[in-house]
């Protein structure tokens, strides 16, 4: 079933994200996460930290993640309800680079998250902005309007998605919808 944004989680996962990284900037954590998200997406039907993409310029944005560090970095409004990711991570050099505060807790990331993320970081970790950027601009981002949500759906088709799994994310969509996740 197709959850919510869970706090826990996407915390886990950018501190595990940031901390395998020498110097980890937002760019490079985002497209990480995103690589990672649509991996896990086409191989087991659902995301890792199941947050809206939005197709801007330099690619795939987790919409709910950005600002959350745009209010750390102080560009953005604070939700007290996120105060547990907030204190988790600092943000330097502009604004850009992230430093994490904590360790994360591991209890958030299944094995199969932990797997994709690893393998997205080994991939893509020595890649530099422009070219991590350039590699976003996949299926997904191009069939979207720009600044506005990446279909999900689109998403798993750029990782590599059947069309088995396509048919069971979107029922997989539809009964969450009918139960009231999503």
């Amino acid at each position: 079933m197709i959850e919510k944004f869970d706090i826990e989680t996407a915390k886990a996962a950018m501190l595990y994200i940031s901390r395998k990284q020498e110097k980890a900037d937002l760019l490079r954590l985002f497209k990480i996460l995103y690589f990672a998200e649509r991996n896990h997406l086409a191989k087991w039907g659902d995301l890792i930290v199941n947050d809206t993409y939005i197709a801007m310029k330099n690619g795939p944005v987790p919409s709910i993640l950005y600002d959350l560090f745009k209010g750390i970095r102080g560009d953005g409004f604070q939700d007290k309800r996120y105060e547990v990711f907030y204190n988790a991570f600092k943000v330097e050099d502009n604004g850009y680079t992230v430093v994490p505060l904590e360790f994360p807790d591991m209890d958030y990331l299944s094995k199969a998250s932990v797997e994709a993320i690893d393998k997205s970081v080994l991939e893509n970790k020595d890649m530099d902005a422009y070219a991590l950027s350039m590699k976003s601009h996949d299926y997904a981002w191009n069939n979207a309007d720009k600044n506005n949500k990446i279909d999900f759906i689109d998403i798993a088709k750029a990782g590599g998605a059947s069309e088995d799994m396509i048919n069971y994310i979107l029922e997989e969509r539809e009964l969450s919808e009918i139960l009231g996740c999503v």
